[in-house]
């Protein structure tokens, strides 16, 4: 059972190694997992996973791979021997790209003899709606779409999801207690939600089923960033059951 402070990422959605450095330290002991995105690694690479690492926290490296089987495949490989505790590929590239993806993570894992980072399938982003889904031949409900590529993600032996918390309630009901669910487009009632689309606040994203919650400017732009942790970490034990 994950605690509730464990269950908050901050995302690092910043430019350097020292801004990293700033505002963990300001964070301090109020979060425990951060992610690194795609900006951040590819400004800093390899250097801030192990700053993070060397901290004692969790990393979550969220590249959303989307390539032909074999190149996913020996991606996640290199990823696996950064130590990082969670990652992600996109569902959308397939049953066969997620089947090797997995296998290449637990066979990686096993070979340097460490733990598998959790293999997470990204599936509609949540700068989509449904107009703009369709733009680009998603038909029909986002929902419905979501628990579909869920559902693959769950057979390929993905251990969960990346998901808008809108449609977490309808993953949670399909795949059962022990899938993972990892929710962006978590906003506090007064927030601009910006270049975000389906969004919820914490508390709501939680009870309906969330495993994780992914918070970036909340936290990042708060006055108090150690303050702001806090707040949310005691909204999801509030709302946990």
């Amino acid at each position: 059972m994950l605690e509730p402070r464990e269950r908050l990422i901050v995302a690092l959605d910043i430019i350097n190694k020292d801004d990293v450095a700033l505002i963990c330290g300001k964070i301090g002991d109020k979060a425990t997992f951060y992610k690194v995105g795609l900006q951040l690694f590819l400004a800093e690479g390899r250097g801030v996973l192990d700053l993070l690492k060397s901290w004692g926290v969790k990393v979550f490296l969220d590249l959303k791979l989307h390539d032909i089987p074999d190149q996913v495949a020996k991606a996640c490989r290199e990823i696996v021997k950064m130590g990082v505790d969670m990652t992600t590929i996109h569902t959308m590239g397939g049953v066969d790209m997620m089947e090797i993806a997995a296998a290449s993570v637990r066979e990686a894992a096993d070979k340097f003899g460490i733990r598998p980072p959790i293999l997470l399938g990204v599936t509609i982003l949540t700068s989509l709606n449904r107009m703009r889904a369709g733009e680009i031949g998603l038909k029909g409900p986002i929902s419905e779409q979501v628990v579909t590529l869920a559902a693959l993600a769950k057979r390929s032996g993905l251990d969960g999801v990346v998901a808008s918390p809108l449609e977490v309630k309808s993953i949670r009901k399909a795949m059962g207690e022990d899938f993972i669910i990892v929710t962006p487009g978590i906003r506090s009632s007064t927030e601009a939600v910006q270049d975000q689309k389906r969004v919820m606040s914490t508390s709501d994203a939680i009870k309906a089923g969330s495993s994780y919650l992914v918070v970036g400017r909340p936290i990042l732009e708060a006055a108090n960033p150690a303050r702001a942790a806090v707040e949310i970490v005691t909204e999801i034990k509030s709302a946990l059951p």
